[in-house]
């Protein structure tokens, strides 16, 4: 087996396989605008590129510019966001798409380092942007590239580890060519996606696989290097969801910093697992609290609310997962007429995920209701 190849010679061999191999469908492809590129950047972060092509449709059909995105209303980027997850990328897109008309006069400016002065733009992001858009040498290292560099030239070590970071930030500034530099980018994409991905790669496709480090020393499936793994904490909550008549379910909007800023969410309080929730002193010190946050709950009679709240004992814990934490819930399930409160249609605001699972979890007859996840987010 040779050795690696460095410089002209890797961008050379990845160039003329991309043109030969790579994929060429992609809508964002071959169109020379950076807008196409930077929406397209933003949302495969984190997200699969069969997710993407049906929101990346629907954002160029309502934002045909990054101008019709910047004087867009928050409501209706959030409305096209949802579903995709990971909802500051949204907030961070319509910043940045503001930024470019006000400070570049609507047009994304070709260098690196003003790409990523605006908002959402990483290292990576600007160099995508930069060589895909506008032809200039600029290196990228997403999910894909770090895979491939750390497989081809056998990095071992976390890729998020400032040393290992450091090494594949040099391999990607020295294999950049001066020539075609989006199409060389566009192939280190395409080989992680199509021939190195996580999971049974296909070796026998990839045009440098006679030279790979990892294929020689037998550590494929070793590298890259997984994150440390480190205890996820185990948090508990007491969500209170009250129906009209309509099926419509009375929501807050969360405003307090968090994975769930900016969303929509029934009224929940964090409590210890080993509460003794179906005892009067507990269910005193919820509904103090509860009424605290929806003050209109004030007026309904306390008994009523003791009896649905006793079911909770018997309720087994809805488990919802995320990266960083394990979240647990039961709910308090009421349907009411006559109240003052705002009730929601879940398919007319975005929501996390969990609502809907709570929604199904307390009340299985309400799960017709809840099948659009047209406005839910992934998390």
């Amino acid at each position: 087996m040779s050795a690696p190849l460095e410089g002209a010679a890797f961008a050379k061999t990845l160039v003329a396989w991309q043109k030969r191999a790579g994929r060429q469908y992609l809508p964002w492809q071959h169109t020379g605008d950076a807008y196409k590129v930077w929406l397209s950047e933003v949302m495969l972060q984190q997200t699969q590129v069969v997710t993407v092509l049906a929101y990346y449709a629907r954002f160029l059909e309502a934002f045909p510019t990054v101008r019709d995105l910047a004087a867009a209303p928050d409501a209706e980027v959030m409305r096209l966001w949802a579903g995709l997850g990971y909802y500051s990328r949204a907030r961070n897109l319509h910043a940045c798409a503001k930024q470019v008309v006000a400070r570049f006069g609507g047009h994304f400016p070709r260098s690196p380092e003003d790409l990523e002065s605006l908002p959402g733009i990483g290292l990576s992001t600007a160099g995508a942007i930069a060589s895909l858009a506008y032809g200039v040498q600029a290196p990228i290292m997403d999910g894909n590239v770090k895979r491939v560099f750390c497989r081809y030239y056998g990095v071992e070590g976390y890729a998020e580890q400032t040393p290992v970071k450091k090494a594949l930030w040099q391999i990607a500034e020295n294999n950049v060519p001066a020539t075609e530099p989006g199409v060389y980018n566009q192939a280190l994409m395409d080989l992680g996606a199509t021939c190195c991905t996580p999971k049974n790669p296909r070796c026998e496709a990839c045009p440098v696989m006679s030279s790979c480090v990892a294929l020689k020393k037998g550590m494929v499936a070793q590298l890259p290097t997984p994150k440390p793994k480190k205890p996820r904490p185990s948090l508990y909550f007491l969500a209170l969801v009250v129906r009209d008549a309509c099926g419509r379910v009375a929501l807050t909007h969360q405003q307090d910093k968090g994975v769930w800023r900016d969303l929509w969410v029934p009224p929940f309080l964090a409590i210890e697992p080993d509460d003794e929730l179906n005892s009067k002193d507990c269910f005193g010190v919820v509904w103090s609290e509860l009424t605290t946050r929806m003050e209109c709950l004030k007026g309904l009679d306390q008994n009523a609310v003791w009896h649905h709240y006793q079911a909770l004992s018997s309720q087994p814990w809805l488990v919802h997962e995320l990266t960083h934490r394990k979240m647990h819930f039961k709910a308090i399930h009421m349907q009411l007429k006559e109240i003052d409160l705002r009730f929601h249609d879940l398919r007319d605001v975005a929501v996390p995920r969990v609502v809907h699972k709570l929604m199904e979890h307390a009340r299985p007859d309400l799960a017709e209701a809840s099948v659009s996840h047209q406005n839910t987010l992934d998390f």
